[in-house]
Parts: C-alpha cells; sequence; structure tokens
C-alpha cells in the first residue's frame, strides 16, 4: 500500500508525539504519575509558592482539568497549599513531593537522553528549536 501520510510534517509529529508520550507515561506510571503530574512537580518544585492558576497557564491546562489533576497530586501527599494573601495560595512541594520529583527526574532524565540518541546526532542541536518554533 502506498502511504504519503508519513510525508506530511504534521502528522509525523503527531506520530512521533503519541509514541514518544506513551513510552514516557509508562515509565512514570511505575512511581505512580502521569506525566501531568510530574510537569505538575517539576514547575512546583522549581518555582515554590507558585499558584495553581500560574501552573495551568505554563502548562497549558485548562482549569477544570487543573482541579482533578492537583486534588490527585494533593491526595497524595505531593504538595501543599500554603496562603500568600487574602485569597491567593501557592502550591508547595512535600517532603514525600520532593522524593518522588527527585525519582521522576531520573526517569525522565534517562529518557530524554535515549530519545535524542534516535535523533541523527547532526540533527540534535536543531531538534528543540525547531520543535519551540512550532508552538511558541
Amino acid at each position: 500500500m502506498r502511504d504519503p501520510l508519513p510525508q506530511l510534517p504534521g502528522y509525523a509529529l503527531r506520530r512521533a508525539a503519541i509514541a514518544t508520550a506513551a513510552e514516557l507515561a509508562d515509565r512514570l506510571a511505575k512511581l505512580g504519575l502521569r506525566q501531568s503530574d510530574a510537569s505538575c512537580l517539576i514547575l512546583i518544585g522549581e518555582n515554590p509558592g507558585i499558584t495553581a492558576s500560574a501552573v495551568g497557564r505554563q502548562l497549558a491546562i485548562q482549569r477544570a482539568n487543573m482541579v482533578p489533576l492537583l486534588k490527585r497530586i494533593e491526595d497524595a501527599g505531593l504538595v501543599a497549599r500554603t496562603p500568600i494573601d487574602g485569597k491567593s495560595q501557592g502550591l508547595e512541594l512535600t517532603g514525600d513531593g520532593q522524593r518522588r520529583l527527585a525519582e521522576a527526574r531520573q526517569v525522565i532524565d534517562r529518557y530524554e537522553a535515549e530519545l535524542l540518541e534516535r535523533v541523527p546526532a547532526e540533527h540534535r542541536p536543531h531538534l528543540l528549536p525547531a520543535l519551540r518554533a512550532l508552538w511558541s
């Protein structure tokens, strides 16, 4: 069968995204995390006191989806809320959250290194700038 779809950049990008996301999801699941959980932990770890709305904006997650995500990682004891002012609350990692984040970073860093190894060496320096150009 003749398949012209892999010649379409959007199609190829979507297939690559689906395949790589599934691989990382399997690895993070062993830690009891979803990719969105790990992304939140990374942002909160780098920005203690960040608000839930700021995390949602950074990750392009709708408020309606952010609420259950935060509830899940709060219920797991990974994140705690701290008052910022009269109505705002900041997010911080708990001790368990810091430990889980360290484990997740090991998994993610190892995965990212393996992912880059699949890309021909001459294209590696251009990969991230090309991908960023598509969404920024």
